[in-house]
């Protein structure tokens, strides 16, 4: 029998959705009771793929592995900076599983390169092209500490100058869908076989000869056992999943053969509910029934080099039965759902777009040359820069690329240069295309990339590009009429976003009578610095001046202003920054703010305002997470006032409302509503206390089932499981600490008992740690007659039981 191989690749990835003046994703309410998508997606996939679970015949917890350690994965680049800096540990599981598939796979990782944001490449032009891949193999360098054998083009679109360009940056594979293979044949023999429609044979590796002469290998997934699992029922169980890969085999084959599926990585567990679950135990259950040899495509193209090789279909994906054309024309593919909608206006988005990276580069071609000794070698090389935006780095890149000692007033105006030159790469993400509507989030977020690109531009070039830019979006048309066409929704939802230094002092002013901030600030990407700042308060009434200076982390760009900020209470601000003066013009300023002020008299100091400042701001001109913030903290009295109305009439009448549910009466609506926001409040207080006491806990859950009151669970879940997830931190640090162990068996134990699914992931990931290190000394202990050990153990293994976890 022949050797026999099983790869599985996902492809992990999410659009950039970082606000291009923050560097940062803003508040997505649609991600409740998460921050945003990229948090929702970590908690429901890529953490879980970390730390799986296989289960043992009782349906216990009974090994927990890193899936990623034994399959190929590609991560985007810019979602792999998002894991690095808000999911640390999300991220080094992801390195450390990378670092144990070099030792399962004979020195070849598992992890592979991706073109840096997911620009569809055949649609790109040459250069931009190039820094695609390079930015994707610098990054994946810098991540992973070795280059990449492999990489992943995005939605596998491919034409042969993309091929030629991997080559020759050094990428020995990369994966296509069956259907981009055109013909194949023999290495050495003349006669090609026709490989189209999918019937290419996906059990080996293929091998491209280019144009140049240069030579890329490529593997085809198998597209059946793919689109079964990204969109059939491989996934309900394991045992299923894996005997489906080994079925993929054929005794009819005289070679080593290797079964390889490729799916989006979210497929385990964020689009497939417990998806994580079922690739563990598929990989576990390949390993032990001997059904083949798990492995990775470095290794196999190692121990099994290309023996045919292939051409292709160019302008191909694996997304789109049309080629490329989902993301340039009204081709027919779309997400479904929307009967009467069509997307005729991907093809004027694109040539909009087209149009502003032509000039944007025909501009920075001008002006680059004084600064740089070579404009796009610079830009190539700018990748070490947004890896590491510290002022050495900044300093040896200069070194490197300047024409000359630059001024900072140069430096400032390169790293404009440069930034115009990575947003208008970004503005092509592919997602501003995939889905159904112009005025969607996707499209609206490379929208969101052309406006910093157009704004930069105007900044460094004087004369303004957005006004013809506008006039070409105008000819996508969006299916919604509310939204009319791209100029209208870029006018609606681009230009309020856009931000400049006064901005960002606007709202560190605003939200400066709301917090305390250190005398040295960073404001998302901006550092503000506080030079002066005084506060006035008269009962509800505040005033606050001063002095700040506001730096851009990015392009260094500094502002110093000066201020005066008005709280009539509540939500009522009032806001003015302007560049600072003179000294005698300052005090001036303060002068004309504070007396009227300390007069009590608010009408002039209104007046004074308005006439000091151009620009008055309000709370609207915070940033969404900061904005929603500062208007909790002011509903926050009004909600309580509101709560304890309820709480009151919710108490009084609750005699009146279990005798109405004795007698199988329905509650009026008005105690219904009462009861549902007194209990839901007093649960979520419980749910939040440093140590959650089950005795005040399952009375209220008592109640809300008698009153059959709707529990916000998403809400309440969510933050118990944070709760829990603390406690459980607590008792790692301290595992010797039996009244700690106490308590989180039961809370524990109350949380497993709720009548709600609560995500016990975190906790069951400390307790299983825990399990490995801590407990055989303990065991061992109280096997040698130690009374407190034996005490210990006892709770510990009660509380796996409730863990669900198999402890013996």
């Amino acid at each position: 029998m022949t050797e026999r191989y099983i790869c599985i690749h996902g492809h992990f990835y999410q659009p950039p959705r970082e606000n291009p003046w923050l560097e940062r994703i803003e508040l997505q309410d649609t991600a409740y009771p998460y921050h945003d998508w990229n948090e929702r997606i970590t908690a429901e996939c890529y953490a879980p793929n970390t730390a799986a679970r296989t289960l043992d015949p009782q349906g216990r917890i009974s090994h927990i592995i890193n899936n990623y350690a034994k399959i190929s994965f590609n991560i985007g680049p810019t979602l792999m900076a998002w894991l690095e800096a808000e999911s640390p540990t999300v991220y080094r599981a992801i390195l450390k599983a990378d670092r144990q598939s070099l030792q399962n796979f004979s020195g070849h990782g598992s992890a592979m390169a991706q073109a840096y944001n997911h620009m569809i490449m055949p649609l790109a032009n040459k250069r931009d092209k190039h820094t695609q891949v390079l930015w994707g193999i610098r990054d994946f360098k810098h991540r992973f500490w070795r280059p990449p054998e492999g990489m992943w083009l995005p939605e596998t679109a491919v034409d042969i100058e993309t091929l030629e360009i991997l080559s020759e940056l050094g990428i020995r594979f990369t994966m296509l869908a069956p259907h981009q293979a055109r013909r194949v044949r023999r290495i050495g023999s003349q006669e090609w076989q026709d490989a189209s429609g999918d019937r290419i044979d996906p059990t080996m590796a293929y091998e491209a000869r280019l144009p140049s002469g240069r030579v890329i290998n490529v593997f085809f997934y198998d597209g059946h056992l793919s689109q079964a699992l990204a969109f059939g029922n491989l996934l309900e169980r394991g045992d299923q999943f894996a005997r489906a890969l080994a079925g993929g085999f054929s005794s009819g084959r005289t070679w080593p053969q290797l079964i390889n599926v490729a799916t989006d990585g979210e497929t385990y567990g964020h689009h497939r509910r417990h998806g994580d679950m079922a690739l563990a135990y598929a990989l576990n259950y390949i390993e032990v029934n001997n059904l083949a040899r798990l492995t990775n495509y470095g290794e196999f193209l190692e121990k099994n080099p290309a023996t045919h090789e292939v051409e292709i279909f160019e302008n191909t994906s694996w997304s789109c039965g049309h080629g490329v054309e989902r993301w340039r024309s009204n081709c027919g593919c779309n997400t479904g759902g929307h009967p009467g909608w069509d997307q005729s206006w991907r093809e004027p988005l694109r040539e909009a777009l087209d149009w502003l990276r032509d000039n944007l580069e025909r501009c920075y071609e001008e002006h680059a040359p004084q600064f740089l000794k070579d404009p796009w070698a610079a830009r190539d090389d700018y990748i070490t820069v947004i890896l590491d935006r510290s002022t050495p780095c900044v300093q040896r890149f200069f070194r490197r690329h300047a024409l000359h000692e630059l001024s900072e007033t140069e430096q400032t105006s390169v790293l404009k240069l440069l930034e115009l030159q990575r947003h208008a790469m970004l503005m092509y993400t592919s997602c501003g295309w995939f889905f159904d509507e112009l005025s969607g989030i996707e499209t609206v977020q490379v929208l969101q990339y052309a406006g910093r690109s157009i704004q930069i531009g105007q900044e460094l070039f004087g004369d303004s590009l957005e006004e013809r830019f506008l006039q070409l979006l105008a000819r996508a048309r969006s299916n919604l009429p509310e939204y009319g066409d791209g100029r209208a929704i870029y006018e609606r939802l681009v230009k309020p976003a856009v931000v400049d230094l006064e901005k960002v002092a606007a709202h560190y002013v605003v939200s400066s009578l709301f917090q305390e901030y250190p005398e040295q600030a960073r404001v998302y990407c901006y550092q503000v610095k506080r030079e002066d700042y005084h506060r006035h308060q008269t009962g509800a009434l505040q005033l606050a001046t001063g002095r700040i200076g506001v730096t851009c982390e990015i392009t260094r760009e500094s502002l110093d202003l000066s201020f005066g900020v008005l709280h009539f209470g509540d939500h009522n601000v009032a806001a003015g920054v302007q560049p600072d003066g003179a000294d005698e013009g300052y005090r001036a300023l303060v002068r004309d703010l504070t007396e009227p002020f300390l007069a009590s008299d608010l009408p002039r100091s209104i007046r004074m305002l308005d006439r000091n400042f151009k620009v008055i701001y309000s709370l609207r001109s915070l940033f969404r997470d900061e904005q929603r913030r500062i208007l909790n903290l002011i509903l926050d009295t009004s909600l309580a006032d509101a709560e304890a109305m309820y709480r009151q009439v919710y108490e009084h009448h609750a005699p009146l409302m279990r005798f109405l549910t004795e007698l199988g009466m329905p509650l009026p609506g008005a105690f219904h509503s009462a009861a549902t926001l007194a209990l839901n409040s007093s649960l979520r207080r419980a749910f939040a206390e440093d140590t959650p006491v089950p005795e005040r806990i399952l009375p209220l859950l008592e109640e809300a089932r008698a009153w059959k009151i709707d529990l916000d669970t998403g809400g309440l879940s969510y933050t118990l499981e944070q709760s829990l997830e603390r406690l459980a931190r607590y008792f790692r640090a301290q595992p010797g600490e039996l009244p700690l162990l106490e308590r989180l068996h039961a809370v524990v134990e109350m949380a497993t008992s709720l009548p709600f699914e609560l995500d016990l992931w975190q906790t069951q990931n400390s307790y299983y740690e825990m399990l490995q290190t801590i407990y055989p000394d303990f065991k061992a202990r109280a096997e040698h007659g130690d009374e407190a050990a034996r005490l210990w153990t006892d709770r510990f293994r009660a509380l796996g039981e409730r863990l669900v976890i198999r402890v013996e």
